[in-house]
């Protein structure tokens, strides 16, 4: 339930659900708990998707519409009229980052609100150069590299040298430079060099991916720092832009070959029953310092993370900032309570404040319980540089605790064919214990109750992460 009372601001409202999957229906889902009604999307692919089901059972088959894109601004500004609602949720991915879409959404003839932050912020922080610019501007500690677009070869040269120099000096007896877009997100568009006399060819191969994905040539030359934890910290604020507060930290660190998150867990260290070679409690409050500082200083009027990188001495860089809300929201959500009360969903929260409600909380009203551990399933072979699997769900269930949630747009009618358009993501696995070592014999547990079985048209059997997420659980939260 939300955590704080709706007020009369909420009923006059109208939400546009702009994505799919499990997104689309915890979207759906905060829409019931703040009795705000919707309208929801599907493509012909998706037709036997679990959101599409949720949104006909909960909003009736007027709540639905067909579209032939989830990207196609058009047809999605065409639905909104149609459907006369008054604001849209973009989820994650698709236009969740598209300052050029939010701005549209509240500048067209008929405008809406954008669910999320305002245009402006994820113009400014959306570029990972203009946010390292802020955030050495404030203090705040960064990757060492260039903090503004670099589209000269030859500037780009001479930096990268200067950050091969630099870890040469600090004993790194394999330097790497990260060559990145500095308009991408959630790894893409970024290679590693090895050897400086390699750098040219891959700053142009970069360069070029960047303008054809962004439309922006825009590189970002970095250290590469490979011994890390990858943290993050969750902000959320309302419209006033001067009141933040967080709800704690993650750990995204298990990862797969191409740098996609895993498995997350919140929080991001556990001093407490864990030993870490540095203070592992004063690295969790600086970055949750650094990164509300941050957002005070740009009014920051929405659901937010920030990203962190920790080196094993317990050094934080600010990696970039995600202006909308993650995957795994829910792991944070589930360690969390508001004047003691848990249940918190902060979807519910960043829809109520982002149509314009006050957050009606300080930090002092939050407080967390436990550990949360959350997998994300997906149809993919770990053996095989997890290549997508693409094939029918036979079977897939589970054995139900008090202390899992799973989220999954998998209908309940099986076989179910995974589109071939989309990842194979099929659901998250959120579990709960009072402890790490609580929550990740419970995480097992789940693990090993899970039945996920189908094929494809060559016979082949289903291939999912299902083991490599158990073979990692016994390391969730070491360093």
């Amino acid at each position: 339930m939300s955590s704080a009372k709706t007020g009369n601001i909420l009923h006059n409202h109208k939400i546009l659900v702009a994505n799919r999957g499990e997104i689309a229906m915890r979207i759906m889902r905060a829409c019931g708990k703040l009795g705000i009604p919707f309208a929801a999307i599907h493509t012909a692919e998706d037709a036997a998707s679990g959101h599409v089901l949720l949104a006909r059972a909960k909003g009736g088959e007027k709540s639905l519409f067909r579209v032939s894109s989830y990207h196609d601004a058009n047809e999605l500004m065409s639905v909104a009229d149609e459907a006369a609602c008054t604001a849209v949720h973009p989820g994650y991915g698709f236009f969740a980052e598209d300052f050029r879409f939010a701005r549209r959404v509240t500048k067209r003839d008929r405008k809406m609100i954008f669910i999320g932050p305002s245009w402006k912020i994820i113009r400014e922080l959306g570029d990972k150069i203009n946010t390292k610019r802020l955030a050495r501007s404030l203090g705040v500690p960064t990757v060492p590299g260039s903090d503004r677009p670099i589209y000269d070869e030859m500037e780009a040269e001479r930096i990268a040298k200067t950050i091969f120099e630099f870890q040469e000096q600090q004993g790194i007896t394999h330097p790497l430079v990260l060559v990145k877009a500095s308009a991408g997100g959630g790894g893409m568009g970024i290679e590693e060099v090895y050897d400086p006399d390699q750098f040219r060819s891959v700053y142009r191969r970069v360069r070029n991916y960047a303008l054809r994905q962004f439309k922006d040539e825009g590189v970002l030359i970095e250290q590469r720092i490979m011994d890390f934890n990858h943290l993050e910290v969750q902000i959320v604020s309302d419209r006033t832009g001067s009141n933040p507060v967080h709800f704690g930290t993650r750990n995204c660190s298990i990862q797969s070959t191409g740098l996609q998150k895993r498995i997350e867990v919140a929080p991001g260290f556990t001093p407490q029953a864990l030993r870490y070679s540095f203070d592992a409690q004063k690295v969790l409050d600086d970055i949750v310092a650094y990164s509300l500082k941050m957002a005070r200083s740009v009014g920051y009027d929405n659901v937010g993370t920030w990203e962190w990188i920790v080196t094993r001495k317990g050094e934080p860089f600010l990696m970039e900032v995600n202006t909308r809300i993650q995957v795994e929201n829910g792991v944070s959500a589930r360690i969390a309570k508001i004047r003691g009360q848990g249940g918190v969903d902060l979807i519910a929260e960043q829809i109520r404040t982002g149509l314009g409600e006050p957050l009606g909380y300080r930090q002092d009203d939050i407080d967390f319980e436990g550990v949360g551990i959350e997998y994300r399933l997906i149809a993919e072979d770990p053996d095989s540089n997890f290549t997508p699997w693409v094939g029918r769900i036979e079977r897939f269930d589970w054995k139900d605790a008090p202390w899992l949630t799973m989220l999954t747009h998998v209908p309940d009618k099986l076989p179910y064919e995974i589109p071939t358009e989309f990842d194979p993501n099929l659901a998250l696995a959120i579990i709960h214990g009072k402890d790490i070592q609580e929550a990740k014999a419970r995480g097992a547990a789940f693990l090993d109750s899970l039945s996920l079985t189908g094929q494809n048209d060559s016979g082949a059997s289903l291939k999912s992460n299902a083991a490599f997420l158990k073979d990692n659980t016994e390391r969730i939260l070491l360093f």
